[in-house]
């Protein structure tokens, strides 16, 4: 597979995201040949949002269908220019170790996979087109294709970020294993290094202990007429017996002390892994800027009753305007 990878072209770049994204994952993550990998993803995604651009500007003309095939692919690469720097200054602040190269890989899988997926769909767009058109169900239809589609590969953002985390603390662990072998070496060898004491020496400061030592002490007595010393024995004092409400006998339970759970080392700026709090966060914006900078470059449909226009002027928003299509294709 890894093979297969490396001598796929641009197109077929699609096939490898979907069959073998754990290489994917990888490649990301060791940082190995990451321009190469991002220009096959552009040239794909250019090519697919190009195609699905001119469906969607057939429903106007030929003049829209070209017109939408090159704005499509310039929103969302455009989108891509504005966002990227703040997923970046994200991951920076919670100091993460991800890069600019790999941030920029992790969005175009998701362009690329969001691209092929809804050229995937353009069948099904010109099959309505020509069969049953009407305008507003035609624009509803190619947002809902779009949306589904992002939806997807935003999915896929977020498992490449996750596999990514799991590299980095899987790093980190390695890391932490190799210092702490080291430490142990070098006590290791400074242990062997000092002088042991000798055994004659060890063996004179030895304390003897008499047997007669480990008989309890014993307390003189008062000597009797006959002059003879006696010793008494004091004996051992009784446990302490506490008694339960109902008269039972309770004997205190050795306190055993828990062990606190082992406390993961907090680890050092650049090898923490990425917020996936964070990371919906700049999805979320990522979506709202993405919106509104398809809502300035309309038309990409491209009203049949309206004259062909490449901009047209900024009035309302985008959501006012499906919510609008939506009542009048009910109405």
């Amino acid at each position: 597979m890894a093979a297969y990878g490396e001598s796929s072209s641009g197109l077929l770049i699609i096939e490898r995201i979907l069959r073998d994204r754990e290489g994917i994952w990888r490649q990301i993550g060791e940082e190995r040949e990451l321009g190469k990998l991002t220009r096959q993803m552009l040239y794909s995604s250019v090519v697919a949002l190009a195609c699905y651009g001119a469906v969607l500007g057939a429903s106007h003309s030929v003049a829209m269908a070209a017109l939408s095939a090159v704005k499509l692919p310039l929103l969302f690469l455009m989108t891509l220019a504005i966002c990227l720097p703040t997923l970046y200054l994200f991951n920076l602040v919670f100091g993460a170790r991800l890069q600019v190269k790999q941030a920029l890989s992790l969005v175009m899988v998701t362009i690329t996979v969001t691209s092929v997926m809804s050229l995937a769909f353009a069948p099904i767009s010109l099959f309505f087109l020509i069969t049953a058109f009407s305008y507003d169900f035609y624009k509803i239809l190619n947002v809902g294709i779009l949306t589904l589609t992002a939806f997807v590969g935003l999915r896929f953002l977020t498992s490449g970020m996750r596999a990514l985390n799991e590299q980095t603390a899987a790093l980190a662990t390695a890391r932490r294993l190799e210092k702490e072998r080291e430490d142990r070496e070098a006590a290791a060898a400074l242990a062997a290094l000092s002088t042991p004491a000798a055994p004659e020496k060890e063996a004179a400061a030895a304390e003897v202990v008499s047997p007669v030592s480990a008989v309890p002490a014993a307390v003189p007595a008062a000597a009797p007429a006959n002059g003879l010393v006696q010793t008494m024995v004091s004996p051992p004092a009784p446990p302490v017996m506490m008694l339960a409400p109902d008269g039972r006998p309770m004997y205190p339970q050795p306190l055993v002390p828990r062990p606190l759970p082992p406390r993961q080392p907090e680890l050092p700026p650049g090898e923490r892994p990425a917020s996936m709090t964070l990371l919906n966060v700049w999805i979320l914006l990522f979506g709202f800027v993405g919106t509104q900078l398809a809502w300035t470059l309309r038309p990409f449909f491209g009203s049949p009753d309206e004259p062909f226009q490449i901009f047209r002027q900024i009035e309302g928003n985008f959501y006012v305007e499906i919510v609008r299509a939506i009542g009048r294709l009910f109405s």
